[in-house]
């Protein structure tokens, strides 16, 4: 059984942003992003690592979404 865990409680909701507030919120997505990179489990069967990869995915996607609203801001 997959369990599905929301790696960013009480994130904001990209799409009401304004252009300032998601240039703030893709950086802040891009600090966590790179902190969590130096916390990177070596062993890639491990469980943290699993653990790991869908919280940085979670981030990822996160900041895709970001970045198509900024697209649609001309950025």
């Amino acid at each position: 059984m997959e369990i599905i865990v929301d790696f960013t409680p009480d994130r904001p909701e990209v799409a009401d942003m304004n252009l300032e507030e998601l240039r703030q919120y893709w950086q802040e997505i891009e600090e966590k992003i790179a902190d969590l990179d130096e916390e990177e489990p070596e062993d890639m069967d491990s469980e943290a690592y699993d653990d790991w990869a869908d919280r940085h995915e979670a981030l990822e996607d996160i900041r895709d979404e970001i970045e198509e609203r900024l697209e649609e801001f001309g950025e």
